[in-house]
C-alpha cells in the first residue's frame, strides 16, 4: 500500500509510505518506505556531528529523543519564515522566484527532516525514541494543517497564476494547479468560518490517525499453546518458539508466527483462538478511533460540498468517482462467484474429511479460521505444492543477491552495499544506486528486512529523502528510500527461509523502492511514488510476474544445505499454482474494497456490523463473533481510506503492461526494460498515469490480461 497524506502516503504530503495488497490478503506483511545517508537538514541543525555515509544522503540517526523534539520546533520556525514570506507578498510583487521557487525548495528540504523524524517511531529499536517521535509527528502534522489552510499564501499562489499564463513549464505549471486545487480542496476558497471547521477537523484526523498506527505498531499479544495444539505446524517452527516455564509456546501475531500457523494448524480450535485473537488487535481503542474517522470525513465532505468521502477522495484519482468503482467491483464480484463456490466446495470436502481422520466435529461450513487452511490444503493436494520444503530453497541471502541482480539487469542499474554506515539498528544495510550506463548516482535504499518489538509491523516502502531539483541552484537532490518489512527472522541452526509469499512480497516491495530512485520529476510534489492512489500499486504488482516465472525463480533459490536448484517439478508445480484459490482470494480484496467504500460513503458507521454484513454477502464466509478486524486495517488510517479498491483497479494496468510489452518481447529483456523505466517510473508524479501508460503501452489500456490472470479466460495469450 503506498500511504499518503500529509508527508506520509500514510498521512502527509510528502512522505510516501507504502502498504503493499499482502497486508490482508497474504500471509505476509507489507507497509512503508526508505532512507539513507547521513548529512543533516540545515547547518543550525548538529552540524558538529554530521557523519556523510554516502554522497548526498541526508539521513541522520544518532539523534536522541530530546533531540527529536528540538529539531521539530527548528523544523517549524524554519518553514513558517518561509510560508510567512510568501503570504506576505502583495499581488503586484509575486514572482516566480518568491512564490514557486519558495515554496518548493522549502518542500524539498521540510520533507527530508519531516520523514526522517517521523520514520523514527516505525523502525527504532528504543521505545523511547520511537515515543519522542510520535510526538513530533503530532505536532508537525498540527502544523501540517496549518501551513495546508494559509489563505494568505493561497492568495500569492492565485495572484502568480493570474499574471504567469502560458510562461511556465509543464511541470511548474502542473505544480502550481496542483496547490491550488489542494487550496480548494482545503476550503481556502470559502469563508473564514468554514475555514476554521476544516482546520479543526483535519487536526482532529491527523492526531486520530497517528494514534491508530501507534496502537498497532505497540500491539504486542502472545498466545500459548502445547505442542500438541500446534500439531500440523513445521517441527522446527514449532521446536524454536519461544516456551514459558510450563513448557508451552509463545505465539505472537506478529506475521512470521501467525500465518504459518493459521496455514498449517490442523486443530481447529487453535486456528479459531489466533484468528480472533489476530482480528480482535486494537478492537475497543481502534474501532472507536476509525468510526470517529468517518464521521468526521463525511463531516470535512460536507464543507466542501462533497456528497461523500469517497466522491472527495476520487476527485483526485483515476477513477474520478465512486460511481466508477462500485460496479467495478460489483461486477468482477459477479465473475469471481463461480471459482469460489468450486473452491468452497472443495474446501468442504478436505475439512469433512480431516474432522474424521482426526475426530473434530464437522460443523458443514468454512468458517473464517478455516480459509488460509485449507486455501493451503489446496494448493498442496490439487497443484502438489509444499511451502515447508519449498522454502528450504528461499535463503534470505540468496533470494536478496537475485532479486538485486534481476532489478540491476531489467532496469540498466547498478547497486553497491556500503558497508559500516551508522544506522538505526545493526542488521540494516544501505546500498547505492547508480546508471548502469552514465555511472550517474541516482540515489540509495535501506533493507529493514526482520522483525523487532516495536517496529512497524507489515511491509513498506518509506520515502526518507525526495529525488528533485533545488530550484535556487539548479542542483537535483538524491533519491533515498527504505525498505521495512518483517520476513522470516533465521534460527539458530537455518539461515532466514522466506516463504514464497515472502519473497513475492520482497520482490513487490523493492519495485516501489526502484520507482522511487529512479523516478526524474523536478518537483518534491511529484518526486518518486507521487502517483494517483489508485496507479501506484501497478509498477510493482507488474513486477511481481517475475515471481511466478522459471528463470528469475531459478535466479532467486538455492537450497540452504547443498546450493541446488528447486526441482523442475516442484518449480512445474508452483508456476500451475498462481491461480489457486483465485475466486476466494480475489473475493477478499473486493470485500475489503467494498467495505472502504461503502463506510465512506455514510455519515456513521457500525464498522464490526458493516464488515461482518458485508463478508457473509460477498465472501459468503461470516466473519468471527465479536471480532473486527477494521480495527487493525491500517490502510484506513494510513492515506488509503476509500482507495482500498485501488489494489485491483491498478492491477488491470500491471496486467496489461506484463502481458503486452515483457511477456510478448521477453521478461528480461533490457529494451522493455528501458522502456518500463523511461515512461512509467522516470515521470514519477510528474504526469497524469493515463498518459504514463499511453506511451509504454502505444495504446489505451484494457482489461483482457486482468481477466485472464484471474481464471476468468480460457483463451492464454
Amino acid at each position: 500500500m503506498a500511504l499518503q497524506s500529509k508527508l506520509f502516503y500514510i498521512r502527509t504530503s510528502f512522505v510516501l509510505v507504502r502498504l503493499s495488497r499482502k497486508f490482508l490478503t497474504k500471509p505476509v506483511a507489507n507497509q512503508l518506505s526508505s532512507s539513507l545517508q547521513r548529512v543533516c537538514i540545515s547547518r543550525p541543525f548538529f552540524t558538529s556531528r554530521v557523519i556523510m555515509a554516502a554522497p548526498g544522503n541526508r539521513m541522520c540517526w544518532d539523534f536522541t529523543a530530546t533531540d527529536i523534539a528540538k529539531r521539530a520546533d527548528q523544523l517549524i520556525m524554519k518553514t513558517k519564515a518561509v510560508y510567512d514570506g510568501v503570504g506576505d507578498l502583495k499581488a503586484e510583487n509575486v514572482t516566480y522566484k518568491n512564490v514557486i521557487q519558495s515554496l518548493a525548495d522549502n518542500d524539498c528540504d521540510y520533507a527530508v527532516e519531516r520523514n526522517m523524524l517521523d520514520f523514527c517511531q516505525h523502525v527504532f529499536p528504543n521505545k523511547e525514541m520511537r515515543e519522542a517521535s510520535v510526538e513530533a509527528d503530532k505536532k508537525l502534522s498540527e502544523f501540517d494543517v496549518e501551513t495546508s489552510m494559509r489563505q494568505d499564501v493561497f492568495k500569492s499562489l492565485l495572484a502568480f497564476q493570474e499574471c504567469n499564463k502560458g510562461d511556465l513549464k509543464p511541470e511548474a505549471k502542473r505544480y502550481l494547479e496542483r496547490q491550488i486545487k489542494l487550496g480548494k480542496r482545503n476550503g481556502l476558497h470559502l469563508s473564514k468560518d468554514i475555514q476554521d471547521k476544516i482546520k479543526d477537523i483535519k487536526k482532529r484526523m491527523s492526531d486520530l490517525c497517528i494514534d491508530y498506527n501507534k496502537n498497532l505498531n505497540e500491539e504486542n499479544t502472545i498466545l500459548e499453546f502445547t505442542e500438541e495444539e500446534l500439531a500440523g505446524v513445521a517441527e522446527d517452527f514449532v521446536k524454536n518458539l519461544e516456551k514459558t516455564e510450563a513448557g508451552k509456546c509463545k505465539v505472537t501475531l506478529k506475521y512470521p508466527h501467525y500465518f504459518p500457523c493459521m496455514k498449517k494448524a490442523r486443530n481447529p480450535e487453535t486456528r479459531k483462538r489466533l484468528e480472533t485473537a489476530f482480528n480482535s488487535r486494537c478492537l475497543k481503542e481502534n474501532t472507536a478511533i476509525l468510526e470517529e474517522l468517518v464521521e468526521l470525513r463525511q463531516k470535512k465532505a460536507d464543507l466542501l460540498g462533497f456528497p461523500t468521502h469517497s466522491a472527495f477522495v476520487l476527485d483526485m484519482r483515476m477513477a474520478k468517482k465512486p460511481e466508477a468503482v462500485k460496479p467495478f467491483l460489483a461486477d468482477l464480484a459477479v465473475k469471481l462467484k463461480p471459482l469460489k463456490e468450486k473452491e468452497i466446495k472443495l474446501f468442504l470436502e478436505y475439512k469433512e474429511e480431516e474432522c474424521k481422520k482426526y475426530g473434530y466435529k464437522f460443523d458443514g461450513k468454512i468458517n473464517m479460521w478455516d480459509m488460509r487452511y485449507y486455501m493451503n490444503m489446496t494448493e498442496e493436494k490439487v497443484y502438489a505444492v509444499d511451502h515447508d520444503k519449498l522454502k528450504d530453497y528461499f535463503p534470505m541471502d540468496v533470494v536478496t543477491k537475485g532479486l538485486l541482480e534481476i532489478y540491476q539487469e531489467l532496469l540498466s542499474l547498478k547497486f553497491e552495499e556500503i558497508p559500516g554506515t551508522k544506522v538505526w539498528t545493526e542488521d540494516v544495510k544501505l546500498y547505492s544506486v547508480k546508471d548502469r550506463a552514465s555511472g550517474e548516482l541516482l540515489g540509495y535504499f535501506y533493507l529493514d528486512l526482520f522483525p523487532r518489538e516495536g517496529k512497524f509491523g507489515h511491509a513498506a516502502v518509506f520515502d526518507l529523502q525526495p529525488g528533485c531539483v533545488k530550484i535556487a541552484d539548479g542542483s537535483r537532490q538524491l533519491a533515498v528510500a527504505a525498505m521495512v518489512a518483517n520476513f522470516t527472522k533465521p534460527l539458530p541452526d537455518k539461515p532466514s527461509l522466506l516463504t514464497f509469499d515472502e519473497v513475492e512480497t520482497y520482490f513487490h516491495e523493492f519495485g516501489h523502492v526502484m520507482h522511487q530512485l529512479c523516478a526524474k520529476a523536478e518537483f518534491t510534489m511529484f518526486s518518486g511514488t507521487s502517483v494517483e492512489r489508485d496507479f501506484v500499486e501497478a509498477p510493482s504488482q507488474m513486477l511481481e510476474n517475475w515471481c511466478w516465472d522459471k528463470e528469475p525463480l531459478n535466479r532467486m533459490s538455492a537450497h540452504y544445505k547443498d546450493k541446488k536448484s528447486i526441482p523442475s517439478d516442484m518449480l512445474d508445480s508452483l508456476v500451475k499454482s498462481r491461480k489457486a484459490n483465485a475466486g476466494v482470494f480475489n473475493l477478499r480484496q473486493i470485500l475489503l474494497g467494498t467495505f472502504d467504500q461503502r463506510i465512506h460513503t455514510c455519515a456513521k458507521a457500525d464498522t464490526a456490523k458493516v464488515l461482518s454484513d458485508l463478508s457473509k454477502e460477498i465472501l459468503g464466509i461470516p466473519a468471527t463473533p465479536d471480532t473486527n478486524m477494521s480495527a487493525a486495517f491500517g490502510h484506513l488510517a494510513g492515506g488509503y481510506d476509500a482507495q482500498y479498491y485501488g489494489y485491483l483497479w491498478s492491477e488491470v494496468f500491471s496486467m496489461d503492461m506484463f502481458y503486452s510489452r515483457f511477456k510478448k518481447e521477453g521478461i528480461m529483456n533490457p529494451k522493455v526494460g528501458q522502456d518500463y523505466r523511461k515512461w512509467i517510473l522516470q515521470p514519477g508524479g510528474s504526469i497524469d498515469a493515463a498518459d504514463m501508460l499511453k506511451n509504454f503501452l502505444g495504446r489505451e489500456p484494457n482489461e483482457e490480461a486482468f481477466l485472464i490472470s484471474k481464471g476468468l479466460n480460457t483463451q492464454e495469450k
